[in-house]
């Protein structure tokens, strides 16, 4: 079957090429649009279930929040462990999912339970979903300063501007802030003012609530014009809140306002953080986190014009700061991985021209390398693999391989040419590439299958080593089929002429006259050459046994994120003097 291929191609030669360029141009295509990463994404299948409870201590959270809920997500399919936290006034549910999993089907499974675990959680108690991201969607942050601007009203851009505006980017799933005040209106209540005038706290409570609406009628019709009644109620100052009123005083009978029994303010939320920036005071934060399965450089790029964009709408005074930019270490990263393949290519093509003496018979083995590297990123799109560290590792581990079949097809050709030159170029070519072709396509799948033991890996070990199996496997198919393809095309057009004998290269001579005399003395004596392999192998074993082994080695990305953790119960005055002190 391979020897037939060969000889079709080579009959075939402008078809050939035809689907050669369309494959360059496709692979082209997914170069350009492959989702491109620093590192492969380690984090399993997950979904946040995040739950707010104002004012309860965790144990509270802990009984009615966080324990149903861990509960009935035990239920939900595919899911493996189910892990719950709970905090002053929050509780936090993480569901983590199989292998495999698709994160929007787990999504709308939880959502699911929800409805049903609903009826179980106190009133006025809704859990939500955590964003559709993953343990590396954390691709940038960014901080605003201003001297004319307190920090509350910085964090009121942030939330009610900068948000909104950066969940509209595509590929962005939540926008989280930090730092500064969140405003919110405060009701202070005089407990004696209550009891002068006998109103419990409930009824308080119950007037606030309901004072905050509008109130829809039905329409009147006046001078052939239909106008909308309704009521309007709601709350937009600090007035309208003092001037609600909760009872009826029963001696004099007019209404008991609000600002009669309480006092009302805007204030500041309790903190749960703070954020700050070169240790030279408070800032606001915004934390910009990726959609699962985007691309990071495009939404980091997105997410940059955006705000570039946005800077002008802004208050005067109030400025953007970057303070973490992933698209730095992707594009460092990449780029030292690209430089790398690049000398690879270069040592081959010297390699191939210095060996085999015929500079258009070198670009027709070198040539192998390029298209094989585009059809491998052509696959990796068409999989949804990022093209990240390890990904291209895979690439570059092949390279040096994927040329060995061009190499040989060319040396046998030139072969052929110096000892039968009076049969025809084109049946020169096919038989020559008949002999080597069908052994060395399957030389080439044998060390691609050699990888597969790599996808019985699972959990985080697959996840990071699947990625390089698949694209060193990819490529080296790819040079498969291109060796017995493009390569004897290329053959018939590019190896004519005269070919330099092998024997009249220095190079080559001095190579032959260094290798017989080795392999004729351990083919002398083979259980000598056997034995000392052993004893070398036996010698390996104390060094190997001394080597130290962890996961993953250590990445520089060149940015320093500081985020200490306190003891629990400190307060936030002390958290901040202490973040200050060693920021």
């Amino acid at each position: 079957m391979i020897e037939r291929i060969i000889e079709s191609s080579v009959k075939n030669r402008f078809f050939v090429i035809i689907l050669t360029a369309v494959a360059i141009i496709v692979g082209y295509w997914a170069l350009i649009n492959t989702p491109v990463d620093a590192i492969p994404d380690l984090s399993d299948v997950q979904v946040i279930v995040y739950t707010k409870y104002p004012g309860q201590d965790p144990q509270t959270v802990e009984d009615q929040i966080t324990y149903p809920l861990s509960t009935a997500m035990l239920s939900v399919p595919y899911a493996k462990v189910v892990r719950g936290y709970s905090f002053f006034g929050f509780s936090l549910v993480y569901v983590i999912f199989e292998d495999g999993t698709d994160l929007y089907w787990a999504r709308s499974r939880v959502l699911e339970y929800l409805n049903f675990v609903k009826s179980r959680l106190p009133a006025n108690v809704t859990p939500q979903l955590g964003p559709d991201a993953t343990g590396v969607g954390w691709v940038y942050m960014y901080s605003l300063t201003s001297k004319k601007h307190d920090l509350a009203q910085l964090r009121s851009i942030q939330d009610w501007y900068l948000r909104y505006e950066l969940m509209a980017v595509p590929g962005v799933s939540e926008v989280a802030s930090l730092g500064g005040y969140v405003k919110q209106y405060q009701i202070e209540v005089d407990p004696e003012k209550l009891r002068a005038f006998k109103i419990p706290l409930s009824k308080v409570r119950e007037a606030v609530k309901r004072s905050n609406m509008d109130v829809g009628g039905r329409l009147i019709e006046m001078a052939e014009t239909e106008f909308m009644v309704r009521g309007k109620g709601y709350i937009k100052s600090v007035e309208d809140i003092e001037n609600i009123p909760i009872s009826v005083d029963p001696e004099k009978h007019v209404p008991v306002l609000l600002k009669q029994v309480a006092r009302v303010q805007i204030g500041p939320e309790i903190r749960r953080g703070i954020a700050e920036m070169d240790g030279k005071g408070e800032v606001v934060t915004g934390i910009v986190e990726m959609r699962f399965g985007e691309n990071a450089l495009e939404v980091i790029k997105r997410v940059k014009e955006r705000l570039s964009e946005l800077k002008e709408s802004l208050p005067e005074g109030v400025k953007i700061h970057t303070s973490y930019d992933r698209s730095n270490l992707i594009l460092r990263a990449i780029r030292n991985l690209k430089s790398k393949i690049f000398e690879e290519l270069i040592v081959v093509a010297l390699v191939c021209v210095l060996f085999l003496m015929h500079l258009p018979s070198s670009l027709v083995a070198i040539f192998t390398i390029p298209v094989g590297i585009l059809l491998s990123l052509l696959c990796m799109r068409l999989l949804n693999i990022n093209a990240n560290i390890m990904s291209l590792s895979g690439i570059a581990i092949a390279i040096g391989v994927m040329v060995d079949a061009s190499v040989v097809m060319v040396e046998n050709l030139h072969k052929h040419k110096e000892r039968d030159q009076n049969i025809p170029f084109q049946e020169l070519v096919i038989n020559s590439s008949k002999e080597v072709g069908p052994a060395l396509f399957f030389s080439l799948l044998i060390i691609t299958i050699s990888f597969f033991p790599v996808f019985a890996l699972e959990q985080q070990e697959g996840r990071l080593f699947i990625p390089l199996a698949y694209t060193k496997t990819f490529a080296m198919a790819a040079s498969s089929l291109l060796a017995i393809t493009i390569v004897p095309v290329l053959m018939f057009y590019f190896v004519r002429g005269k070919v330099k004998p092998q024997d009249q290269s220095r190079l080559n001579r001095f190579f032959i006259s260094t290798y017989r005399p080795i392999i004729n003395l351990v083919l002398r004596y083979p259980k000598s050459t056997i034995l000392s392999a052993a004893v070398v192998g036996l010698i390996t074993l104390f060094p190997y046994s001394k080597i130290g082994s962890e996961f993953m080695p250590p990445l520089n990305e060149g940015d320093l994120l500081y985020m200490p953790t306190t003891p629990p119960g400190i307060s936030i005055t002390k958290a901040k003097e202490l973040l200050q002190q060693t920021n």
